[in-house]
């Protein structure tokens, strides 16, 4: 691998001025005292290496909510672009892709090449380097099922290595990388199978709209198509003409519950019926965070102060909906929501994106 002490000369050097609410898809956040991009990998870790702390790496910005203060220190840009296979044989394909690679188009070129595992992730804003972090997912697939491994540049020790999917602690929207601040994603290696046809599909609401049962195939092409349309639908596409689109996606990841607190979550909702709910591993259960939100009172379209709303079409997305409110009128819009649902049906409500300078 390249030495991770190289000093090149690059984009990183230069710094970019602006207030971080332009790097979101949220479209709020104050300022950074200094912005920079890098265009490759090693550009990434000398800009990383390059600047005092506090460091921020920011990439798409589809899954981050930035505070009105913005960030004290260097906001380093993941523009790092490129996919290329790197091993390959009669039923599947592995190919490593750049950090800063936006994720459709990454999603895109699998199917037009007849590799499935990405096709129900169509449609998904940010760049490939935050998918393992997140451990993104939808429709029933989560990239951990196809992620083999991470390159990374370690901040601790200041060097690059791969790390293997089984050590990277893939959970649901959650990993090793979501909460600690050491490694630095530079590429993700995906291992794909050779097919024209999806994986089977698993969830109820696709498999309705594309015609078939649960389990059963389809073309990649078909999936990708309806997956978009679905997305879309709930303004989970990005849209510069659609103003449910400034969000973050699902603000509210959906609620976990051991045995005994699903139990007193049915009694509580016993007139409302039984909440949207699948079973886990160990007794637990996972509760639908949309129904828990709607049953408390928060209908889509509902108004927060100072321009934020939630979606009119998705009730687990919080919107930016008048372009100019700020992260403050978002976090409380959130705040409300989270305590009616706790004080309703005693359960907590937990933030997806990650939380920079601000808190819920």
């Amino acid at each position: 691998m390249p030495d991770a002490s190289a000093q090149p000369t690059t984009d990183a050097d230069r710094a970019i001025p602006g207030p971080l609410a332009g790097y979101t898809t949220l479209r709020t956040g104050g300022p950074a005292e200094r912005i920079v991009a890098a265009g490759s990998a090693d550009e990434l870790v000398h800009a990383v290496r390059a600047a005092a702390e506090p460091v921020l790496i920011l990439a798409g910005g589809s899954n981050v909510v930035i505070g009105d203060a913005g960030f004290p220190g260097t906001v380093v840009l993941v523009r790092s672009r490129g996919m290329r296979v790197i091993a390959e044989d009669a039923t599947s394909v592995t190919v490593r892709v750049d950090a800063g690679e936006p994720w459709d188009d990454l999603v895109a070129a699998t199917v037009a090449n007849g590799w499935a595992g990405l096709e129900c992730l169509s449609g998904i804003p940010g760049s490939t380097g935050a998918t393992p972090i997140q451990n993104v997912g939808a429709y029933g697939q989560e990239v951990a099922e196809t992620i083999t491994g991470v390159e990374v540049y370690d901040r601790v020790e200041g060097t690059r290595q791969v790390i293997p999917a089984a050590e990277c602690g893939f959970a649901y929207r959650g990993s090793i990388f979501k909460y600690m601040d050491r490694w630095v994603v530079l590429s993700v290696d995906f291992r794909l199978a050779r097919s024209p046809l999806s994986g089977p599909v698993r969830y109820a609401e696709l498999a309705r709209a594309l015609g078939v049962e649960v389990g059963e195939q389809v073309p990649l092409a078909d999936a990708r198509a309806v997956v978009l349309r679905l997305r879309a639908g709930k303004g989970m596409v990005l849209d510069a003409t659609d103003p449910d689109t400034r969000s973050v996606g699902s603000f509210f990841t959906n609620p976990v519950l051991d045995r005994a607190t699903y139990e007193q979550l049915l009694e509580r909702s016993a007139e409302l019926g039984d909440p949207p709910a699948w079973p886990g591993a160990d007794g637990l259960v996972k509760v639908s965070a949309a129904w828990l939100i709607d049953k408390a009172g928060f209908a889509k379209g509902h108004p927060g102060e100072g321009g934020v709303a939630i979606s009119s079409k998705h009730t687990l997305a919080l919107t930016n909906r008048s372009g100019t409110a700020h992260t403050s009128d978002l976090l409380t819009l959130a705040r409300t929501i989270s305590d009616q649902v706790h004080a309703r049906f005693g359960v907590t409500l937990h933030p997806e994106p990650v939380l920079i300078n601000c808190t819920l």
